[in-house]
């Protein structure tokens, strides 16, 4: 059965929003990571020098985080998180299907979940700030939570998309199995 012209417009939009949505999350990784290394490297040699950066070790935790939230994020992108596709592949096609969708809802639902409450603990931290660096207040800190959650929802609900438009199982030429990524 071919595709309908629908459906087909449908994936290609989605792979084209998901791959340029991928790209600025690469561009978002690569830039936390060039500033860890950045501040990293600064904190090594001043040590070395005698002359420690009071903020240093403060700074690197935050990066450090960030680059994992957001990676996470572009991991999510890219179906790229640890799973079990074995086991649903082993499932017959329709058996697939839904667990995957049921995958896919309950992962929504998690990062749903994850980012209202870290966007309700946001007004809270408001009055406090970093130790070492006060005038970078903690909300700014744990504003990665809310973000990273909603980024990640809007990478899952991409891949949602395709399982709900998918009527037959991908043919085995195409390399793509319904499980790849599922979380």
């Amino acid at each position: 059965m071919a595709p309908t012209p629908v459906r087909a417009g449908t994936a290609a939009a989605l792979a084209l929003f998901r791959s340029r949505y991928g790209r600025i999350l690469e561009w978002v990784v690569g830039a936390l990571m060039v500033a860890l290394f950045v501040e990293v490297t600064l904190g090594v040699v001043f040590r070395a020098l005698g002359q420690a950066l009071i903020w240093y070790d403060e700074l690197a935790s935050v990066l450090l985080a960030w680059l994992t939230f957001y990676g996470a994020a572009l991991a999510s992108v890219r179906r790229a998180h640890i799973g079990c596709p074995e086991l649903v592949e082993a499932l017959p096609w329709r058996a697939r299907r839904l667990l995957s969708i049921a995958a896919q809802l309950i992962v929504i639902a998690f990062f749903v979940l994850l980012g209202s409450v870290g966007a309700s603990i946001l007004p809270i931290l408001a009055t406090d700030s970093m130790v070492s660096l006060s005038w970078v207040p903690m909300s700014v800190v744990q504003s990665v939570i809310p973000i990273s959650a909603a980024l990640i929802v809007i990478a899952e609900v991409t891949h949602l998309a395709d399982l709900l438009v998918a009527t037959e199982p991908p043919d085995a030429a195409s390399g793509v199995a319904l499980a790849d990524g599922l979380h």
